[in-house]
């Protein structure tokens, strides 16, 4: 016999917790030997093709502090814009990496290959970026975003171009500090908060 559905209620969303470096970064929660390392601890290999670089960088929220709990995953593709399994993709860079913010700092670093542009479906090229996928405390669903880079030519993008309000674009650009070395904050809502994907 089949339940009447209208009888069920939907149950509550739950936030990432302290649960989630548990499940996907054990090592660094603390919990030695549940892999042999974390899973995605790195996005390229010895021998990566590309200028490699490091992004520094917070998830801030509204009142102005780093949270110390956020877990960031990375996905890009090679400096040559090809993704992993593709043909000719330098077999040195998986794309995919798997972070968390410093407990006591709030910082990040991912340091990785500067990737390459990418085609567009519809033609064109996309500008080289990196997606992001955040995880925290308090955030119920994971949030999407992407790093663009101040040093690279943003101007084609097909979805920069999308963004109406033109000042927010500059919340998704990697400001340079120094030689392959990037600052990029993101800012969960308030002043200059950061544009959020809906995929």
């Amino acid at each position: 016999m089949v339940q009447a559905l209208d009888s069920l209620t939907e149950t509550p969303s739950q936030t990432a917790g302290p649960y989630v470096h548990i499940g996907c970064i054990p090592s660094f929660a603390g919990i030695p030997g549940v892999y042999p390392e974390d899973l995605g601890l790195s996005s390229i290999a010895q021998g990566a093709k590309g200028q490699i670089i490091t992004i520094t960088g917070a998830v801030i929220d509204g009142t102005g502090w780093a949270l110390r709990d956020a877990m960031i995953e990375s996905w890009q593709p090679d400096a040559a814009g090809r993704f992993a399994g593709e043909a000719e993709a330098d077999p040195a860079v998986s794309g995919f990496c798997r972070f968390a913010a410093d407990k006591d700092s709030g910082l990040f670093t991912l340091t990785t290959v500067k990737p390459g542009a990418v085609p567009h479906r519809s033609g064109g090229l996309q500008a080289p970026h990196i997606s992001l996928w955040i995880v925290a405390r308090g955030i119920n669903i994971g949030l999407s975003t992407r790093i663009y880079f101040e040093d690279e030519d943003n101007s084609g993008d097909p979805l920069l171009s999308r963004i109406e309000q033109r000042p927010r674009v500059e919340t998704l650009i990697a400001k340079q500090t120094g030689e392959g070395q990037y600052r990029f904050d993101i800012r969960l809502q308030g002043e200059n908060e950061t544009v959020f994907l809906d995929l």
